[in-house]
């Protein structure tokens, strides 16, 4: 996974949980040993989460050595799945095939189930480069995940299986030379300007801090418009703010929005991240939103957009009417928004706003009108320098390959990236770093087939792996539990 990339690791890994399974006496055997791998791969997958714990340790220090392993034991059920299933098949390549299948259909669940989490998905491994995510645009990360597993099983089926494996990849990667051959539609007369203002996650809320947060945002974004004018004259300047960038409640504070505004040019626009209120009568709030707002230089909200898709004990308490916790001090959870839409922007094709993790999501990204571009703002001060920011990065750009859309994402702490149509990365500004990005905003290509079916097609391939596998079963006599065979 991002940003390692250790890509051969699966070629020990998975005949490793093929050989375990083949030798497992019972199907509880076989599921504690899926469940047992899941819980390695998301422990060493999800350690970041710690950090975000670190950022209030004072409040919650006793669940620095419980969140992660506690997490990673829920997220190892998903594995116990595929585990039996394939523990059920032949051994060989029907075995194969149904771990494959069993795999995705559990990522499919864990994308679901509780609001879902579809964090690192295994498909995931193939964004290290723009050539090798192509296949994307026709599968779906899912269909990646499936060909992964397939892939890391050839080392125990044969030499046979080996050759067909390395000219799978030779073949995916003349696909993905050839889709980015083109190069890709004209560039609108725009120029985004992805601002990371780098404020650790700690100090973002103290009252002492608000003032120069907000000053320093300004600041960066006159730099960056003035970046603009001389690296990209004759294009409009769009500023983009990350999530939650603004420390004053900018759709309910006029003066902090005459601030703002002032400091665009006449045919300046920016999108900044914000939490918008909804207030009582006695003028406390009783909703809070993670919000998009769309500022013009008079000061006016051209558009709103409230984050739908919210993380459960992050941005809400599941169950709050049965427990006493809040996970927001004063007792007022977030409320969520109407879900995926083309947000219409002054003098800009529509764009599909995706609010931290909702970019995480495949074929959930776009509602039913289809947006001209993606705009993803997230607040990783959450995540530390860690491997977190990384592999947020990867699957937006998943998303860019998937949906044949151009991406931009502007990030509080890092990584802020833009990425066209077919996931190229156009422009970016490290971890840990504090400035400005500037990239253009390109045109989008006609949906993908995956844009047209969405999940439906690595459905269908899920379908076929695991009928293919029990088809080979019965083939050799319903051998369903056993050693696998090496063949050579």
């Amino acid at each position: 996974m991002p940003p390692v990339f250790a890509l051969p690791v699966l070629l020990v890994c998975f005949p490793g949980l093929l050989l375990l399974l083949g030798r497992a006496g019972s199907w509880k055997r076989a599921a504690a040993i899926g469940w047992a791998f899941g819980w390695g791969m998301h422990v060493t997958g999800l350690y970041w989460i710690t950090y975000s714990i670190l950022t209030e340790a004072e409040r919650l220090w006793w669940l620095v050595p419980l969140a992660v392993p506690l997490l990673a034991l829920w997220m190892g059920l998903y594995t116990a799945i595929p585990a039996v299933l394939a523990w059920r098949a032949a051994p060989g390549w029907p075995r194969a095939l149904v771990l494959a299948g069993g795999w995705v259909l559990a990522e499919f669940v864990r994308g679901w189930a509780f609001t879902g989490f579809p964090w690192n998905l295994l498909g995931t491994a193939w964004a290290f480069s723009a050539l090798s995510a192509q296949g994307a645009a026709w599968i779906g990360t899912h269909g990646l995940s499936l060909l992964t597993v397939l892939l890391a099983t050839t080392p125990l089926l044969g030499r046979r299986a080996m050759g067909g494996g390395l000219a799978l990849l030779a073949l995916l990667a003349a696909f993905g030379a050839a889709r980015l051959s083109p190069a890709g539609p004209d560039p609108l007369p725009v120029t985004l300007v992805l601002v990371q203002g780098n404020v650790a996650q700690e100090a973002k809320w103290r009252e002492e801090t608000r003032i120069p947060i907000f000053r320093r945002y300004l600041e960066l974004s006159e730099e960056g418009v003035q970046a603009a004018r001389r690296d990209r004259p004759g294009t409009r300047p769009v500023i983009v703010w990350p999530e939650t960038a603004s420390p004053f409640l900018l759709a309910d504070d006029a003066e902090a929005r005459r601030v703002a505004a002032a400091s665009l040019p006449p045919d300046g626009l920016l999108l900044a991240g914000t939490v918008r209120a909804e207030w009582g009568p006695d003028r406390r709030p009783t909703k809070l939103f993670n919000s998009l707002v769309a500022l013009g230089p008079d000061g006016a909200i051209a558009a709103t957009y409230d984050k739908a898709h919210l993380v459960p004990f992050g941005e809400y308490m599941p169950l709050s009417g049965l427990l006493p916790i809040r996970v927001i001090r004063g007792g007022v959870d977030f409320g969520a928004g109407p879900g995926p839409v083309a947000l219409r922007l002054p003098g800009l094709p529509p764009a599909g706003p995706l609010i931290c993790y909702e970019v995480i999501f495949p074929g959930d990204v776009v509602g039913s009108e289809r947006p001209g571009w993606l705009l993803n703002i997230t607040n990783d001060a959450w995540f530390g320098i860690s491997a977190g920011p990384h592999q947020h990065l990867a699957a937006a750009r998943m998303r860019a390959v998937e949906e044949g859309l151009p991406l931009a994402r502007a990030a509080q702490t890092g990584i802020s990236a833009a990425f066209d149509s077919r996931g190229r990365e156009l422009a970016s500004l490290g971890l840990g770093r504090t400035g400005f990005a500037l990239a253009p905003l390109p045109g989008a290509e006609p949906p993908t087939p995956f844009a047209r079916a969405g999940l439906l097609i690595p459905a269908i391939l899920v379908g076929i792996f695991l009928l293919a596998g029990w088809w080979g079963t019965r083939l050799r006599g319903n051998e369903s539990v056993g050693p696998l065979v090496v063949r050579t």
